[in-house]
């Protein structure tokens, strides 16, 4: 399987994720802390460094210094990514057929009502 916009490992999936939600550059040393009081991942400054460096060769991130203080700025959004991902993860799991993927899903959830309306809400509008 080809790789997509440079695989990400779990740990770097968090970083991400921090960077995401925070929506605007974060200092490093912010990040290290949203990591420990999000995740409870309470990693060194060298290693947030190091993930750093190898999510700016994949594409993910650049990092810049403002003043004393190291910041880093995505370079793709979530939504790439999250589009990407799930077509990437439909193709091998799923035949390419997303909707085998939504009936997985159905199967693995309990979807309230509402849930289900949102749902069918959604797939008459592909429709339109």
């Amino acid at each position: 399987m080809e790789a997509f916009m440079g695989e990400l490992s779990g740990c770097e999936c968090l970083i991400m994720k921090t960077i995401w939600d925070v929506r605007e550059d974060i200092a490093v040393q912010d990040l290290i802390r949203e990591l420990a009081v999000r995740y409870d991942k309470n990693y060194a400054r060298t290693t947030v460094v190091t993930f750093l460096h190898k999510m700016a060769e994949k594409g993910f991130v650049s990092t810049y210094r403002k003043g004393k203080a190291s910041y880093v700025h995505a370079e793709k959004s979530e939504q790439e990514y999250k589009a990407k991902l799930l077509q990437e993860q439909t193709a091998f799991w799923f035949g390419g057929k997303p909707s085998r993927l939504v009936a997985a899903l159905c199967d693995s959830q309990e979807l309230s009502k509402e849930e289900v309306a949102k749902i069918k809400e959604l797939m008459e509008s592909e429709d339109d």
